[in-house]
C-alpha cells in the first residue's frame, strides 16, 4: 500500500532529476544524480520540487549543498531554475579534466540551467584556479567561466559589501622564461 502512494512521487521526481543533466558537464551528464535531504516535496503539476534539511546534490564532479533547495522546471520537464539557500549555500564542479574544481558560495545560489549561469547573492564568492571573486552579487557563466560581480541592488543582505574584491594569480612561466 505504501508503494502505491509513493510511486507517483518517485516517478515525478525521476522526471525532474532526469532534466538536471542539462546543466552538468558532458562527462558528468552520464552519472547518476544523488539527492540527500531531511524532507522532500514534489508538486508535479506546478513543476516544483523542494528539498529541506542539509541538502546535498551530486552528479559526477558537480555538488550543490544548502539548507533548502528548490528546483523548478519548464512545462516540457527541463530544469529551469535551481535555487539553493543556506548559510552558506555551496556549488562545485570540475570544468575540465585537467583543471581544478571551481567552487562558489552564497547565501542564495540560483542556477539557471538553460543558460548555464549561476547567480550568487549575499556573501558571494567564486574560487577558480586560485583566482577569487567576492562581492554582494556574482553572476558566473559555467561554460565560458566568466565572472561578473557587483551590487545586489534591491536585495536584503546579511553582509553588505559595497566593493568587489578580486585576486588574480599570475600565470606560471616556463623555466626558460623565468628571471635568473
Amino acid at each position: 500500500m505504501r508503494l502505491v502512494k509513493t510511486l507517483p512521487f518517485l516517478l515525478g521526481l525521476g522526471t525532474v532529476l532526469g532534466s538536471v543533466s542539462a546543466w552538468a558537464l558532458p562527462t558528468d551528464r552520464d552519472q547518476p544524480i544523488h539527492i540527500q535531504s531531511d524532507d522532500a516535496q514534489l508538486d508535479d503539476k506546478q513543476g516544483i520540487a523542494t528539498y529541506k534539511g542539509n541538502v546535498i546534490i551530486t552528479q559526477g564532479t558537480m555538488k550543490i549543498t544548502g539548507n533548502t533547495v528548490t528546483i523548478t522546471r519548464t512545462s516540457t520537464g527541463e530544469i529551469n531554475v535551481f535555487t539553493s539557500v543556506g548559510n552558506l549555500a555551496y556549488y562545485e564542479q570540475k570544468p575540465e579534466l585537467n583543471k581544478p574544481i571551481v567552487q562558489a558560495y552564497g547565501v542564495t545560489i540560483q542556477y539557471f540551467a538553460l543558460d548555464n549561469k549561476i547567480v550568487l547573492i549575499d556573501k558571494a564568492k567564486v574560487i577558480n584556479d586560485g583566482n577569487t571573486s567576492e562581492g554582494e552579487k556574482i553572476i558566473y557563466d559555467t561554460v565560458r567561466q566568466v565572472v561578473n560581480a557587483g551590487r545586489a541592488n534591491g536585495t536584503k543582505l546579511t553582509a553588505p559589501r559595497p566593493r568587489i574584491d578580486m585576486v588574480i594569480q599570475p600565470k606560471s612561466k616556463p623555466d626558460a622564461q623565468k628571471a635568473p
